[in-house]
């Protein structure tokens, strides 16, 4: 299997070493390969594409191309088009968005979230509570996993709507939280959310086992390319409760404004706002082929091996004097978890290396690499074991105006203020891996420079 990748590394990524990068951002975005730029580009220098709202010859070969996209999003994740309905969005958050804006919420009913979730799901929560829903976390446990969530479901009012959200895949630490809390959440009277966006890219997700009401994903962290193009895969039961508080092309079959009436579409076209992204819609089959050919299962194996390898090398790095380089958020282990792994550096003191440095000194090295809270502050403020109250005190003493990460920083004393993040995926490679331990390294013993003895690596070449 290693062959195998490096051949595909070396036929479709191989810009990667002729620029000299280190892609560690998988979990941010996925890399496109180039067959799949050039069959694009193909398909679109041999046909002749319009606006799909109309009946003429171009607008008819547009709808088919979304057609065919959407038929084969349903066979990729094996959803029974009898049960569930595509809708084509900008990304996964432009997918929650649309659950947000659309859910009954209503006094009674309960918004359930789990502490671990990207930014876009906790933004729901404005929705919830501007409608008198009841706004409720699961808090996590050890090694960043979920903590008593059965409890926390229990005790919703099954004649009101309920909707609990959780991400398949943390973005933040890597953590798979069980699939089977879909099953659960459902038992006890809620739609579930299931923000699939980190998960997919490198697992399988059978739509006909596990069966979440409603499933979000963005299309460029699978397979790089066309960016701008997201779904929300939705059972058509879940998707006739939504009502929205507005209309616009595309999403009517018919509007007077002389009477000022509508009539929406009965599908999910009555979610897709104005013209959809058609040209890059099309581009999504192709993506869907190239990992398909390569096989998710291998992928992931693929991924799992790497994620092992920095795993264990950034567990054994120690300073001179024996104590550890390194803390890591989340499993210290490969099992239930992923190719994300999240860490600080720390000085021979155990103190705290400023992430900061850490990302400069990988930049000049020419590593991608992610810092900060990954827009995950639920998973960051438990990593990095924050009182309630500092946070608050801190958060209420600043304005969007005068905030930056040094005063936060200041006002949290000891605490993080954010972590690195290194996350591997279809096209890394060992020497990928090796080459952030050797920048990593030149933080032993905290060198006053430590790119100063990588003088190879700060170059680039």
């Amino acid at each position: 299997m290693h062959d195998t990748f490096q051949q595909l590394r070396d036929r479709e990524f191989s810009r990667l070493d002729a620029e000299g990068h280190v892609y560690l951002d998988y979990t941010g975005a996925g890399l496109y390969a180039e067959s799949q730029v050039r069959a694009h580009a193909d398909f679109l220098c041999a046909g002749v594409f319009g606006n799909p709202h109309s009946r003429n010859p171009t607008s008819l070969a547009a709808t088919q191309q979304c057609e065919t996209a959407r038929q084969r999003v349903l066979a990729y994740f094996n959803a029974d088009p009898e049960l569930y309905e595509v809708v084509f969005t900008l990304n996964a958050s432009g997918a929650l968005k649309l659950i947000g804006e659309a859910y009954p919420w209503e006094p009674g009913g309960r918004f359930l979230l789990t502490a671990d979730n990207h930014n876009s799901v906790n933004g729901l929560r404005e929705f919830a509570s501007a409608h008198g829903a009841d706004v409720r976390y699961v808090p996590m446990g050890p090694e960043m996993r979920l903590a008593d969530v059965e409890a926390h479901l229990a005790g919703a009012g099954r004649r009101g709507h309920n909707l609990f959200a959780f991400p398949a895949q943390s973005n933040f630490s890597g953590v798979k939280h069980p699939l089977e809390l879909v099953a659960l959440a459902q038992e006890y009277g809620y739609h579930v959310v299931l923000d699939a966006a980190a998960y997919v890219p490198t697992n399988r997700l059978d739509l006909s086992t596990v069966t979440p009401d409603f499933v979000c994903v963005s299309f460029y962290k699978m397979f790089g390319f066309p960016t701008g193009v997201g779904v929300l895969l939705a059972r058509r039961n879940a998707l006739g409760e939504l009502h929205r508080p507005w209309f616009a092309g595309g999403t009517v079959r018919f509007v007077s404004a002389q009477n000022q009436m509508h009539m929406a579409h009965v599908t999910g076209r009555a979610f897709e706002d104005g013209t959809l992204n058609y040209l890059g819609i099309a581009a999504v089959t192709t993506g869907l082929d190239f990992l398909e050919g390569i096989g998710i299962e291998n992928v992931n194996a693929h991924v799992t091996r790497l994620a092992e390898r920095m795993l264990n090398g950034l567990a054994s790095m120690r300073h001179s004097n024996g104590e550890p380089m390194v803390r890591f958020y989340g499993p210290a282990s490969m099992e239930g978890r992923g190719g994300t792994l999240a860490f600080n550096l720390l000085d021979p003191e155990g103190g705290l290396v400023d992430f900061r440095g850490v990302e400069q000194c990988a930049n000049d090295a020419g590593i991608s690499l992610r810092t900060g809270f990954f827009c995950n502050p639920g998973a960051a403020e438990f990593a990095f074991e924050y009182a309630d109250e500092d946070a608050f005190r801190c958060i209420n003493t600043l304005t969007a105006e005068t905030f930056n990460i040094q005063v936060f920083s200041d006002c949290m004393s000891d605490h993080p203020v954010g972590a690195v993040r290194v996350s591997v995926g279809i096209a890394s490679n060992e020497a990928d891996v090796d080459r952030l331990m050797e920048v990593l390294g030149a933080f032993r013993d905290v060198a006053p420079d430590p790119l100063a003895a990588l003088p190879a690596l700060a170059t680039a070449d």
